[in-house]
């Protein structure tokens, strides 16, 4: 080969070392230019999300201003403020046997409870869980009805020699209904509207109690109809009946509510009908709850926008674990299209709604292994994102926990706002305040730890000295057991001596 031939070569050699080294230099120069507008993205996200002492303070008051407002009428507030006719909470002198039916969605439960008072508590408690039948979702209320009806004869029908009624006495059983109603008394309500995928409009407006108990009597099953609640109620109840202490009780699941105990005074809307123990029991509704105060971001005002009820429930959308997950997602969907954070393709699984569920969410934000494995596999399971870097991972992390974060302290400001209308806030000079707890049920608060323990650091933030007085407990199956619970306490024979 010539010199010639060498030394030209030699050039195109060094041209093309050139040309890959400028490449390689201007493609760095591009993933850092969309790298810093993930940072820029994630940053301004968690600031809009913020929630200093000062405003949740500020949220809290919004809250109890609203409390009142429901209270004095109806329609008065944002906050329904529901009155719930249960007056007479269980105190765990119970005693005798009860049952529950429970129906929530898809499935309900039969349940059955020995009680045995303040010494033996509940002696036994057996349960059985069935599927409602899709045709019975979209039919009419007499078949949906007959179907509970029968489940409930059946298991009655299973009882052994050691469960007996005493002589004479008839049945009697807490209904929970997890569906909107107007409750007209303590065991009756009509039906406002169905939700959860049932649809049976010859059921609204009607009273659902009547429904089940004209079911029950149609195949001979005497059973009576205690009480009507919901699952918040029974969880308060589920909670008295273990501690006197508990004032209050809330849901922190794939939906979120309150319920607390108010003096019948400080109800103007009740009027005439002021309970014999001075105190009623209020359903808030308080996923409904909207203020100025709320940190919204454009990523929850396009989920609600989206949502099957735009410009209602914005509480419950910013910390229930039913959309803790999808906010995570709209995040880190916009990174992924806006700034390339998975590659020049947007993972077409990411733009799936609700694709990211809180037990996703929960997993990923709760992985100690030194490079993310869960949050690895999750990204790779869920979306399909086959290859992330560790970098990657990480900023996947820190977007569930700023998510996290803002539910858990704003559903503890929440909290906070009933401590503040109960009094129970302040710490008098030489004045011991009465313990009060918080019952608290649901999977967000039970499996999210992270969740719980910020929820549980940020009331004591706004409680100060005044924390000591205040816990929150985890009080597990209100809807079953604290129906059962709610029949014993408003029993038709409470007022007989015992035999």
């Amino acid at each position: 080969m010539g010199k010639g031939v060498v030394g030209a070569a030699m050039v195109g050699m060094v041209a093309v070392g050139a040309a890959v080294g400028v490449l390689v230099v201007r493609n760095k120069m591009m993933s850092s230019g969309k790298w810093s507008k993930v940072m820029d993205l994630l940053n301004e996200f968690e600031e809009k999300c913020g929630t200093p002492t000062s405003q949740l303070s500020q949220v809290a008051e919004a809250m109890r201003v609203e409390m009142d407002a429901g209270l004095a009428a109806e329609g008065g507030s944002k906050l329904k403020m529901l009155i719930t006719y249960v007056d007479n909470l269980p105190t765990g002198d119970e005693k005798g046997l009860f049952y529950a039916l429970d129906l929530g969605g898809t499935n309900f439960r039969v349940l059955r409870a020995l009680l045995g008072g303040k010494e033996k508590g509940i002696v036994k408690r057996e349960s059985e869980e069935l599927s409602i039948p899709p045709h019975l979702m979209v039919g009419n209320s007499r078949a949906l009805f007959d179907f509970m009806a029968s489940a409930l004869a059946k298991f009655i029908a299973t009882e052994g020699e050691d469960i007996e009624l005493p002589p004479g006495r008839q049945r009697e059983l807490g209904f929970t209904f997890s569906f909107p109603i107007r409750q007209i008394s303590i065991a009756s309500g009509t039906l406002i509207k169905w939700s959860k995928g049932f649809s049976i409009e010859d059921t609204v407006g009607e009273d659902v109690v009547t429904k089940l108990t004209n079911a029950m009597g149609r195949i001979g099953l005497d059973v009576r109809v205690s009480a009507l609640i919901n699952d918040t109620v029974g969880t308060l109840a589920k909670g008295r009946y273990s501690n006197p202490d508990v004032i209050a009780a809330v849901i922190l699941g794939t939906g979120t509510n309150a319920a607390y105990v108010e003096r019948a005074s400080a109800i103007p809307k009740l009027q005439d009908l002021l309970p014999k123990s001075g105190e009623m029991v209020i359903n808030m509704e308080w996923g409904n709850f909207l203020s100025s105060h709320l940190p919204l971001t454009e990523y929850d005002q396009s989920l609600d926008a989206d949502s099957l009820n735009p410009g209602e429930q914005i509480y419950e959308k910013l910390i229930s674990g039913m959309y803790l997950g999808e906010i995570v997602r709209r995040v880190l969907y916009r990174m992924a299209k806006e700034a390339a954070l998975f590659g020049d393709i947007v993972p077409p699984k990411l733009k799936i709604p609700f694709i990211i569920r809180s037990q996703d969410m929960s997993a990923m934000h709760h992985d100690m292994s030194s490079d993310l494995e869960v949050v690895d596999k999750r990204l790779k399971n869920i979306l399909e994102i086959t290859e992330s870097s560790l970098k990657i991972r990480r900023l996947v992390v820190k977007v569930c926990d700023i998510v996290a974060t803002r539910g858990a302290r704003l559903a503890a400001s929440g909290i906070f706002a009933i401590v503040k209308k109960l009094g129970r806030d302040a710490v008098e000079d030489g004045e011991k305040l009465q313990k009060s707890v918080i019952a608290v049920d649901g999977a967000l608060f039970e499996h999210y730890t992270k969740f719980r323990n910020c929820l549980e650091s940020t009331l004591q933030e706004l409680l100060g000295e005044a924390y000591k007085n205040i816990s929150v407990e985890l009080s597990n199956d209100g809807s079953g057991i604290g129906a059962a619970l709610l029949a014993a306490s408003h029993s038709q024979y409470l007022d007989l001596e015992e035999p």
